[in-house]
């Protein structure tokens, strides 16, 4: 960005943007709150009963909502959980971006990735429950539309890595579907563990891609 641009910017009033955006009618705010309150409530009834023994009614029982104003919204559960994989997405690509533009090298990048996907899921507690009740339905929600662009972003990633010569020239999409497959797959493992360790997780995870499975600490009997 050069620094004209940057003065044009800083010009704009502060106000600018505030003012141009539309205040949200009644309406839509009644359908921004039953939106929540259904992705709300099926976030603790997954967590608490798992995804197969969890129903339709479960959910809408925990809302209050009537049956009628949970179809306007949602078709089945299998919707409502895609949403809530689409959410958990919306919140981790921002971070990821970051990761990207604070990195210096591509090992970097690559670690900070790794470390933001693992505390997201040590500190998110429901998050963490949903997670270990459903590991099936996780595996089959991965062709959510967030979640399909949340991986094509990496791979973009990669790919811009390799044109720079920071990464030989290797297949983009494999490489991302093994950082994202050992990143679930870990991440299912390190959550399940007593004592969650994101940052051991993710120099594991980085050394296993970067470096491979000859590089790795060798585990101890105490774990270390």
């Amino acid at each position: 960005m050069t620094e004209v641009k940057e003065k044009e910017l800083s010009a704009e009033p502060a106000g600018a943007f505030a003012a141009s955006a539309k205040p949200m009618g009644k309406r839509e705010q009644t359908k921004l709150n039953n939106r929540e309150a259904i992705l709300n409530a099926a976030r603790e009834v997954f967590a608490e009963l798992g995804y197969g023994a969890t129903t339709v009614r479960d959910i809408i029982r925990k809302t209050g909502l009537a049956s009628g104003t949970f179809y306007n919204y949602y078709k089945s559960k299998e919707e409502v959980f895609e949403a809530l994989m689409d959410d958990g997405m919306r919140r981790i690509r921002p971070r990821l971006k970051a990761d990207r533009i604070r990195s210096r090298t591509f090992e970097e990048f690559i670690r900070n990735a790794f470390r933001t996907y693992f505390d997201y899921l040590a500190s998110d507690r429901m998050t963490f429950q949903i997670i270990r009740r459903n590991p099936t339905a996780l595996r089959v929600r991965m062709d959510s539309p967030e979640m399909v662009a949340g991986f094509e972003e990496i791979r973009q990633y990669i790919e811009e890595d390799i044109r720079d010569g920071n990464v030989p020239p290797v297949d983009s999409e494999y490489l991302m579907a093994a950082v994202v497959g050992i990143a679930m797959e870990i991440g299912d493992r390190m959550i399940m563990r007593g004592e969650i360790d994101p940052k051991t997780a993710a120099d594991f995870a980085t050394t296993l891609v970067l470096h491979g499975f000859h590089a790795l600490p060798v585990k101890t009997e105490a774990g270390s």
